[in-house]
């Protein structure tokens, strides 16, 4: 077994592992985002890179707008904003528990990423939002290995995930309709988190979908649009990215890029 595989196989965070084996309630705070435990297991997630409950729920029509603040502001003291959601009659047992799932899911992605920045955890303190359905602490782990597998094999340069974006230019191949909306947004300006902040999004999701448009070569870091390009054919923008002769190609035109 290589470092590199052992590495993978190891602790995400060997803090968190702790606290799930002392059935630990309260907030692990992190340089990235907050998780939030309750008897050693994940019951909440957030992270300023991703989407809150709020936009995720209104943003695609789940509930209204002053339906959530009606929620937040009778529920949010006694810590129940997804139960009086349910309760009311604003949203299934269902479609809350997936949402919220995919919001834990989300911001532990970007809360557990490797730091330099401090980490405490905070005893017996617990999330407005309340719990909806407890994660087990390996589980998000797991998921939070897999998420950043995924987006080393459709494309290496992590830089896509955090500065500003700009499209390539030139002629751009079709591409699915739900990839063209992320990036009719991409403006040189907005980063991956405002990009999914504005569709409403988890923003994982469009780390995936702006990799993919880097790997095609469409998209780019601001910062690089002025260096000289090598264009990516178009028969790679439609292969498959677990192709290993196409991982291959394309870590070169981004290590070509780089002299």
């Amino acid at each position: 077994m290589n470092a590199a595989t052992a590495a993978a196989g190891g602790k995400i965070s060997p803090m968190l592992g702790r606290l799930a084996d002392e059935r630990a309630t309260g907030a692990l705070i992190r340089e990235h985002g907050t998780l939030y435990l309750a008897d050693g297991h994940v019951v909440h997630a957030e992270s300023p890179a991703t989407p809150g409950m709020d936009v995720l729920l209104t943003a695609n029509g789940a509930i209204r707008a002053d339906s959530w603040w009606e929620a937040v502001d009778r529920a949010g003291t006694r810590q129940r904003v997804g139960r009086y959601l349910v309760e009311q009659g604003r949203l299934s047992d269902g479609a809350l528990e997936l949402c919220h799932l995919a919001a834990i899911f989300d911001a532990a992605y970007f809360t557990l990423a490797p730091s330099s920045g401090p980490t405490r955890f905070r005893y017996g303190v617990a999330h407005w939002f309340g719990a909806v359905r407890p994660v087990p602490v390996a589980a998000v782990e797991r998921e939070t290995r897999r998420r950043r597998e995924l987006l080393q094999r459709i494309w290496p340069e992590p830089d896509t995930d955090t500065a500003p974006l700009s499209r390539t230019g030139g002629q751009e191949p079709p591409v699915p309709a739900r990839r063209r909306r992320v990036l009719d947004l991409v403006d040189g300006v907005r980063t991956a988190s405002q990009i999914a902040l504005a569709l409403g999004r988890p923003a994982f999701h469009t780390l995936v979908d702006l990799r993919r448009l880097a790997a095609a070569g469409l998209v780019t870091t601001a910062a690089a649009q002025g260096d000289t390009a090598f264009p990516v054919p178009a028969w790679m923008a439609h292969a498959d990215v677990e192709d290993p002769d196409v991982a291959l190609l394309r870590r070169l035109r981004a290590a070509l890029e780089a002299l």
